[in-house]
């Protein structure tokens, strides 16, 4: 039996505050990626606050987005929108017809479950036939920042070695071809979505205080599982926090992303 995943992150106020800036960084890009039609219905699995569902519903007339998440606080806090609607679910156990959307995706979902080939048999299932399914994952392997940071670059592997005891997978970006195909679907197209950041860009220091984040949000858990010390971790967000500050520095990163078809 597979191992029950849990969130990594958390949902505390803080950590809420630094994924509503990821999406402001992120959803642009995205949201051209999934170039959601006139009219379409579509399903996000995983919604949080549903600021993406909320843009998605936005990007063309008459769409109509369902956001599926699992905490009940999630759904208390997320966007309002007179074109989304929110309902507590299970991403393992979509409760939809089959073929009820034009359009399913996940973000930032996948490395969190303990079996995502089974959601995304139940994506594919939900989905119409000719409709599509997408996901957008991470694989914290790729992640680069330059001048170096040793005691960072020791804890984000203590970081990636904690979501794994956590029964995730944070490179599972890699596997999403392999993922799609194994849940039945076809076409597959890959693509990515780069983080590319330096000193004086516009979101270079936004994206290292998401970085620092990450860490903050895992902090205890790590600590409590010997992964690594507090001190470690403190040294760690010290040296990205200087990082901010060079006029040298530069970050690059990769989300990796996939759209399929669903077939007849």
């Amino acid at each position: 039996m597979k191992k029950a995943a849990s969130y990594i992150h958390g949902t505390e106020p803080t950590e809420q505050r630094r994924l509503a800036a990821l999406n402001r960084m992120t959803n642009d890009a995205f949201v051209r990626f999934l170039n959601v039609g006139t009219g379409a219905r579509v399903l996000e699995v995983g919604s949080g606050l549903g600021i993406l569902a909320a843009a998605v519903a936005s990007a063309a007339e008459g769409v109509r987005v369902i956001g599926v998440e699992k905490s009940p606080e999630q759904i208390a806090a997320a966007v309002k929108s007179p074109s989304v609607a929110y309902v507590e679910g299970d991403a393992q156990r979509l409760d939809f017809p089959d073929g009820s959307f034009d359009l399913v995706y996940a973000r930032f979902l996948l490395e969190h479950v303990p079996d995502p080939e089974l959601v995304l048999r139940e994506m594919r299932r939900v989905t119409r036939p000719g409709g599509r399914v997408a996901a957008c994952e991470n694989d914290t392997s790729l992640f680069r920042i330059d001048p170096p940071c040793p005691a960072f670059e020791d804890v984000w592997s203590a970081f990636q070695r904690f979501q794994e005891t956590l029964g995730g997978d944070s490179r599972i970006g890699r596997r999403l071809f392999r993922l799609f195909r194994s849940a039945g679907l076809s076409d597959v197209e890959l693509s990515l979505q780069c983080e590319v950041h330096w000193y004086g860009s516009a979101n270079f220091s936004s994206w290292i205080e998401n970085v620092i984040g990450n860490v903050e949000s895992a902090r205890d858990g790590m600590v409590s599982s010997r992964l690594c010390s507090a001190a470690q971790i403190e040294h760690a967000i010290a040296e990205l926090s200087v990082l901010m500050q060079r006029n040298d520095a530069s970050s690059t990163f990769t989300w990796n992303r996939a759209m399929a078809i669903r077939e007849e």
